[in-house]
C-alpha cells in the first residue's frame, strides 16, 4: 500500500482551511446530493448516501443543509443538474493523477483543470491512460484501540484485505463491496471508526526526491483548490522525508 493515512493527514491539515472557505461544505453538498440521487434518501437503505453524510457531519454542516441536499438528491428540491466525471493526467516527473469532479458546468470545470496542469509542468491524459495504475478499495480509518492483533481479526473476518499500523493510526482496506461490513463489525465491537471513504490506491506508487514530490504536492494543492474537484489521487509514494518536509512547511 502507499500510505492512505499520509494522504489523510495532508487533507486533514487542509479541512480547517476548507471550512474557512466554505469549500469543504460544498464538496460534501454535492456528495450527499449524488449519493441520494443515486440510491435515494434513507442513509440506511443506501451506504453511499450513509459515507456522504459522515464526511458531511466531519466538517460541521448543520443538519438543516445536509437534509437540503438530500432533498436536491431526491428530486424534493431544484437544483442544478451535477455530473460525476473522473479526469486523468499526469504530474512533472510522469506521476499518475486521477481527478474526481462533480461539476454542473463540465466545460469550465476541464479547463481549470488542463489550466492548472499545464501551469505546473503536467499534462491531460486520455481515458484508460492512468486509470489502469490504481485500483479502487475501501478506506477505514480507527485511532483508538487496545489490540493490534484483535482489531485486525475483526476487520478479518469481516473482510478486510489489509491493515497497516503506523502512528497510532490503523489503516484498514477491503474490496469496496466489503467496505461496509467491515465498518459494522468494527463498530459493533466497541471500536470507533474516524474515517470511511472509497479511494483509488496505485498499485505501484513512485518514489520521487523530496525536491520533486513537493513539486507534485504543490500541483496536486491547486487542482484540489478548484471548485469542482472532489479528490485528487496521486501514484506518488510518499516517503517519511517527504511528509517532514512537508510538515515543515506548515
Amino acid at each position: 500500500m502507499s500510505g492512505h493515512s499520509k494522504w489523510s493527514t495532508i487533507k486533514h491539515k487542509k479541512a480547517a482551511e476548507d471550512v474557512k472557505r466554505g469549500k469543504a461544505f460544498t464538496r460534501a453538498a454535492k456528495e450527499v446530493t449524488l449519493a441520494a440521487r443515486e440510491g435515494g434518501g434513507d442513509p440506511e437503505f443506501n451506504p453511499r448516501l450513509r459515507l456522504a453524510i459522515d464526511k458531511a457531519k466531519a466538517v460541521n454542516m448543520p443538519k438543516d443543509n445536509i437534509e437540503r441536499a438530500i432533498k436536491r438528491g431526491t428530486g424534493e428540491l431544484e437544483g442544478a443538474e451535477l455530473f460525476e466525471l473522473m479526469y486523468e493526467g499526469y504530474a512533472p516527473h510522469g506521476i499518475g493523477l486521477l481527478i474526481e469532479v462533480v461539476t454542473d458546468n463540465k466545460n469550465r470545470s476541464v479547463a481549470e483543470i488542463r489550466s492548472a496542469l499545464n501551469k505546473s509542468e503536467g499534462s491531460m491524459a486520455t481515458s484508460g491512460a492512468v486509470s489502469w495504475q490504481f485500483t479502487r478499495k475501501g478506506y477505514i480509518e480507527v485511532k483508538e484501540y487496545e489490540d493490534q492483533d484483535e482489531l485486525f481479526l475483526i476487520a478479518a473476518d469481516a473482510g478486510a484485505d489489509d491493515l497497516e499500523f503506523s502512528a497510532g493510526v490503523a489503516s484498514i482496506y477491503s474490496d469496496p463491496a466489503n467496505m461496509q461490513a467491515v465498518r459494522n463489525a468494527l463498530e459493533e465491537a466497541g471500536l470507533t471508526v474516524d474515517e470511511v471513504q472509497l479511494v483509488y490506491e496505485p498499485n505501484n506508487p513512485m518514489v520521487l526526491d523530496t525536491r520533486a514530490a513537493l513539486q507534485v504536492l504543490s500541483l496536486i494543492d491547486k487542482l484540489d483548490d478548484l471548485d469542482d474537484v472532489q479528490n485528487v489521487y496521486s501514484a506518488l509514494d510518499l516517503s517519511d522525508e517527504v511528509m517532514a518536509a512537508v510538515a515543515a512547511a506548515e
